[in-house]
């Protein structure tokens, strides 16, 4: 571990991490790869994790959580990441809708959900993206309407992860404002077995634990306590998962990237072609420097973006968040693409790993916001620049 990462993190964070990659250790990218190739999902080390504590280290004490925050969250995912076994599923449940129903759900959605996400024994996956709406929220079209004491949902959704694993899932919702009759979002817990809730998995290059689905709501009948906060105020709930969701995704990455950094370094200190190893050439030694230097500077955004969510400045978290994200996927591009060109052909094989982290690293480009739309919003936000949309 860097001195410089010692000296900006508590005790009690420089414990977690040794603690969690002990963890990553034990389990590593051959444990995640068989996995992948039998099918399975990532059972042993969730429910290990979740022992540990390190699921909900972010949820509230009185609910059974470790009473931290995503500082804490995203060193666990982090860490995971760089032994070559992330859990994608802690970006969604405990993250998102862990975090929101926290926040603004009421005591018995608390009661009920809280406790499960913190030990594991319970899971959630979250419903935003559609196929006509993209980066567009404003273009979402799955409606929830009331009906007597109930609502009525109906709609589609893609790219759902976990929601075959998932107990529930939060789905985003519009409904009518009475007085303007403009639709506003809402959040609705959608148990996994509700009639008419139809799932639909997609077939992908890309190669994780975690499937993605298509959801179709047939009109999904929900009691009313399946609204998560107050109705008015869904786009404050939404934006208050949106963030942690971007803030786990740049641990994501930097895990991703550090853990295929490793794999190069070790393998440029090793391998010799001529009479040096062939990390004493410039040329293999720079591109890596260059990678640990871009990863080490999207985990300074990601703490800052942890930092300033977890004492309440959504605003100032909302832009930290957005660059962490961007700067992360980035680096992780990077640092995944000079891995296999350091590794040459063996960065092609199964034995390597590091193969399968081409397509894999992508994802922290393009999920759960595109780095475009991320560019968009520093535009605007950020430097006030004019809107073209």
């Amino acid at each position: 571990m860097s001195t410089a990462r010692i000296a900006l993190e508590t005790e009690e964070h420089q414990a977690l991490r040794a603690a969690v990659a002990a963890l990553g250790k034990r389990y590593g990218r051959d444990y995640m790869t068989t996995v992948i190739r039998e099918g399975k999902h990532t059972d042993e080390l969730w429910a290990e994790a979740a022992k540990l504590g390190y699921l909900g280290v972010n949820l509230p004490e009185e609910y059974g959580g470790g009473g931290g925050g995503m500082a804490e969250l995203s060193i666990v995912l982090e860490e995971l990441g760089a032994a070559g076994s992330p859990l994608l599923m802690m970006i969604v449940s405990p993250a998102i809708c862990g975090t929101v129903i926290a926040r603004f759900g009421t005591e018995e959605q608390k009661r009920t959900w809280l406790p499960g996400l913190a030990d594991g024994s319970l899971t959630m996956a979250f419903g935003i993206t559609e196929p006509d709406a993209g980066s567009n929220s404003h273009r979402i079209t799955t409606t929830a309407r009331r009906d007597g004491d109930d609502w009525v949902l109906t709609g589609r959704k893609v790219f759902v992860s976990g929601v075959d694993i998932a107990d529930a899932t939060l789905i985003v919702g519009r409904t009518e404002d009475a007085r303007s009759g403009k639709l506003k979002p809402c959040l609705f817990i959608v148990p996994r077995e509700a009639p008419g809730f139809g799932r639909n998995q997609i077939d992908m290059e890309l190669h994780a634990p975690e499937k993605q689905f298509e959801l179709v709501l047939d009109d999904v009948r929900l009691p009313a306590d399946a609204l998560v906060g107050d109705e008015d105020a869904g786009l404050l709930q939404l934006f208050a998962g949106l963030n942690p969701e971007r803030i786990m995704t740049a641990a994501f990455g930097i895990g991703m990237g550090r853990f295929a950094l490793s794999r190069a370094v070790e393998y440029a200190r090793t391998r010799q072609v001529w009479k040096d190893p062939i990390g004493a050439h410039q040329a293999i030694a720079h591109p890596l420097a260059t990678a640990h230097i871009d990863l080490e500077l999207s985990r300074l955004m990601m703490q800052k973006a942890a930092r300033l969510y977890d004492e309440g400045d959504d605003i100032g978290a909302g832009e930290a968040a957005n660059m962490a994200k961007y700067a992360a996927g980035e680096a992780c591009v990077k640092a995944v693409d000079q891995a296999v060109h350091t590794l040459g052909g063996n960065g092609l094989t199964r034995e390597y790993g590091l193969a399968s982290l081409i397509t894999a690293s992508r994802v922290a480009r393009i999920a759960p916001v595109s780095r475009e739309m991320i560019l968009n919003y520093v535009s605007h936000q950020s430097l006030g620049l004019p809107k073209s949309y």
